[in-house]
């Protein structure tokens, strides 16, 4: 799909330079060391641009997993109270442009808007990528892009995503006189060898966001030795930290509902601080469009730094709290598509559950949600992943979830090409494996080609009626969307007329190829 063509030149541009994000990240490269990614680089190129990293406020985000959610609550917040906000955060899902965001609705950066910028430093790139011998990197030149946009903007505070890490990450350029708070919301085993190889070593790369006297938020909940690690850096850094899981903060998610096809949990929160520093808010019966545990806590997180700012003099009420909560929305976090949506890649009628979860923990939050939005539904997963994912832990957790009725294993074109992509036989031995570790009946339907047609399949799939069918898991070579219009027949061809949910889920890349046909 190509994206933005009025972009051509700069992503022609842009696709020239060395990109970790396609290739894999370099072992020790998060690390706070000789391995470590060279931050002299991104400064030398902010120097170049005038240092536009200093012209604004910020608050400064690194986590395993909740940043961008954390992210876009907080930017909601503070753009209620009516401030100027520049969000930055990554991957993107159908654009690149949604990496950065300002004005008053947080919109994507318009391609306008991105291709002026860029003509107006293109010079001063090439002369830095001259000088630094070719080795800037994609993101360190996008950061140094958006930091650009956010200062000609005038934002009154930006809010930055760490791309990876934080001790070593382009976006640790922000010094103490600018950073107004900074976060870290988990602390998991994604990137593992990149940054040092143990949740010790990303655990002291992520508290390298940690600057002297700026308040730390930590989301949460983390292991006591874990947090021991960010509580020191903090304090040799004579930082107050707020935590999420404090015990004057309370947060329950009571239930869900679904009102035309949009889905929504209501859930209070009470905090209550009176430690390093004051907080207290009440929000009862918070709507949220983000569904799941892990979102409320996140939520927690986003509403903890905003305490945080107003205590620094911000302006920032409770209302603009509520209604920065309850508006935030991101694609591709539990999405249930709508029926229009659905329509659209040819399944009207059929609910459609998109998540980018690819981690262990992650497969936990989908599996919760799927259980609160369909405590009694029939679930078919359509799964597609990166090949350097803990393939078994994440499809036992999946598993550990409502049992599915169908798992049908496929494959999507990832960035980094070929050698990136896990194969569907692969998965599918993989889901077998799990399913035999848990004691799981499964039939192992092969693989759906033109040979043997789904009619095979469905009549395989009802297996004998004196008890449950088996769960049938197959692989399925197609598009995503052909993927689970396959899935979605063999589930119906099992369950008659029971309400059903196929979620399309393993990696952010079966969420933008389910967009991409949708927004087609």
């Amino acid at each position: 799909m190509s994206e933005d063509p009025e972009l051509g030149d700069f992503l022609d541009y842009m696709e020239k330079l060395k990109n970790y994000e396609r290739s894999g990240v370099p072992i020790g490269a998060g690390t706070d060391s000789d391995d470590g990614f060279d931050l002299g680089r991104m400064r030398r190129l902010l120097q170049r641009l005038g240092n536009p990293h200093t012209q604004f406020k910020a608050v400064h985000i690194a986590g395993t997993k909740g940043k961008g959610s954390t992210a876009t609550f907080l930017s909601n917040i503070l753009r209620e109270e009516g401030y100027l906000v520049g969000c930055y955060t990554s991957p993107h899902l159908l654009t690149i442009r949604e990496r950065i965001s300002f004005g008053r609705n947080g919109d994507p950066v318009p391609a306008e808007v991105l291709k002026n910028v860029f003509h107006q430093v293109k010079g001063i790139l090439d002369q830095s990528i001259e000088l630094e011998n070719g080795a800037l990197t994609h993101f360190e030149v996008f950061t140094a892009l958006a930091f650009f946009l956010f200062s000609q903007a005038k934002v009154d505070i930006a809010i930055i995503e760490a791309g990876l890490g934080g001790a070593r990450d382009a976006t640790n350029v922000i010094c103490n006189t600018e950073l107004s708070a900074a976060v870290i919301t988990s602390i998991g085993e994604e990137h593992l060898a990149a940054l040092g190889g143990s949740l010790e070593s990303i655990a002291m790369a992520k508290s390298g966001i940690i600057k002297h006297g700026c308040p730390v938020v930590i989301g949460g909940p983390f292991e006591p030795h874990i947090e021991h690690i960010i509580r020191d850096r903090a304090s040799l850094m004579k930082s107050p930290v707020i935590s999420s899981c404090d015990p004057g903060i309370r947060s329950v998610l009571k239930f869900s509902g679904r009102v035309n096809g949009n889905s929504y949990q209501i859930c209070d929160i009470f905090i209550k601080v009176q430690k390093d520093l004051q907080l207290s808010i009440d929000l009862p019966n918070l709507k949220l469009l983000m569904l799941g545990n892990h979102q409320l806590r996140n939520a927690v997180t986003a509403t903890c730094t905003a305490l945080c700012l107003h205590g620094q003099e911000w302006a920032i009420s409770d209302e603009s709290i509520r209604a920065g909560l309850e508006r935030t929305q991101l694609l591709g976090r539990s999405q249930f598509l709508t029926q229009d949506e659905a329509s659209a890649i040819g399944l009207s009628g059929t609910s459609i559950l998109i998540d980018g979860a690819h981690t262990e923990a992650s497969a936990k939050g989908l599996a919760d949600v799927i259980r609160m939005m369909h405590p009694e539904g029939a679930v078919a997963l359509v799964v597609a992943m990166a090949s350097d994912k803990d393939h078994l832990a994440f499809a036992k957790q999946l598993l550990s979830g409502p049992r599915p009725e169908v798992v049908l294993l496929t494959e999507v074109t990832i960035a980094g090409g070929k050698s990136r992509i896990a194969s569907a036989s692969t998965l599918k031995d993989v889901w077998i494996r799990a399913a035999l570790d848990l004691g799981i009946d499964f039939m192992d339907s092969g693989l759906i080609d033109h040979g043997k047609t789904l009619e095979d399949h469905k009549s395989e799939s009802r297996g004998s009626s004196d008890h449950s069918p088996a769960m049938l898991v197959v692989c399925h070579i197609g598009s995503v969307g052909d993927s689970i219009k396959a899935a979605s027949q063999l589930l119906q061809s099992r369950i008659d007329d029971k309400p059903s949910v196929v979620v399309a889920t393993g990696s952010l890349h079966v969420v933008s190829s389910v967009l991409a046909a949708v927004h087609h």
